[in-house]
């Protein structure tokens, strides 16, 4: 097949070499030009302008953005205006569920169909198989599945229902990443300062984490990423900022579940402790921000 892909961030030039080499042909558009010269050197087909990219695409046209949330409606509004009814839209970016509900019944109105997809994994999952959580549009779904084979690891994509709910699930994915990170870095800090007697137990806790994760119940992929970071950066963590940065789903979740009357205290402290950190640097800020570098590729300094 071949599609629009919008957005060339480390995830976005990942996703587009893994649905090249999954057979579909991709053209790309980046709104900076840094994006566009980074695309072209990773062997990305990458195009100069909005205007060139709908009209390299036969119609019915499928696009895939993958940009920020705050990103997608001024992309929309420039979009639109160039596409046709019957054109495709699939949003893979994290957004706000109940506004990719708005954003459906906006081009529902234009006779353009839409399809909301969480994409998981970081940049590593984007190269080498992604989980992508669906909703919206089924027959939209159905028709480009073939795409979402290609990005997706082996089984690790589904449909979930009606315009939001693709993003409805990665958004509580994300605040239950929150709380999962926050109890790994909270563990460790106290297996960092651990004495008896006031005798330091000096654990290695690279080797703790790596133990951690063969066959014990907390193996995951998070311990694993644990243990990259304190190979690159060391146990004391000391190139790392102990303020950590935070984007919207925490909060989402956090807005969602106090909407429904469900008690969600792990990931509302877990978002308190980022918040928190921004005045108050700690040893367990450090370990969130190189986790949050390991599976993102986020910036180690806090930001």
């Amino acid at each position: 097949m071949t599609l629009g892909f919008i957005g060339l961030g480390k995830m976005g030039i990942n996703l587009c070499l893994s649905l090249g080499e999954g057979g579909h042909r991709v053209i790309a558009w980046n709104r900076g030009e840094e994006g566009r010269k980074r695309g072209r050197e990773a062997g990305v087909l990458v195009v100069n302008d909005l205007s060139e990219l709908v009209s390299t695409l036969r119609p019915p046209r499928i696009i895939w953005l993958m940009v920020s949330s705050s990103g997608v409606d001024p992309l929309l509004r420039s979009l639109v205006p160039l596409l046709a009814r019957g054109d495709m839209i699939i949003d893979g970016g994290n957004c706000y569920y109940l506004e990719t509900f708005k954003r459906a019944q906006f081009l529902k109105k234009r006779g353009i169909k839409f399809l909301d997809a969480g994409v998981s994994g970081g940049p590593s999952g984007a190269r080498r198989g992604a989980c992508i959580m669906a909703g919206g549009d089924k027959a939209v779904y159905k028709k480009i599945l073939p795409i979402i084979k290609a990005a997706a690891a082996p089984g690790a994509y589904d449909y979930f229902g009606s315009h939001g709910a693709g993003h409805f699930v990665k958004m509580v994915h994300n605040g239950i990443e929150y709380g999962m990170m926050q109890a790994i870095a909270e563990g460790f800090t106290l297996l960092r300062i651990a004495e008896v007697r006031g005798k330091k137990f000096k654990f290695n806790l690279k080797r703790i984490a790596e133990l951690y994760n063969k066959r014990s119940v907390i193996e995951s992929r998070l311990v694993g990423w644990l243990e990259g970071a304190y190979d690159k950066f060391g146990e004391e963590l000391r190139k790392v900022s102990g303020k950590v940065a935070h984007t919207g789903e925490g909060e989402w979740t956090i807005k969602t579940a106090k909407k429904y009357g469900v008690p969600v205290k792990i990931i509302d402290e877990s978002l308190k402790f980022r918040k928190r950190s921004s005045k108050r640097a700690t040893y367990t800020g450090k370990i969130l921000s190189a986790l949050r570098n390991q599976f993102g590729g986020h910036a180690i300094n806090g930001k």
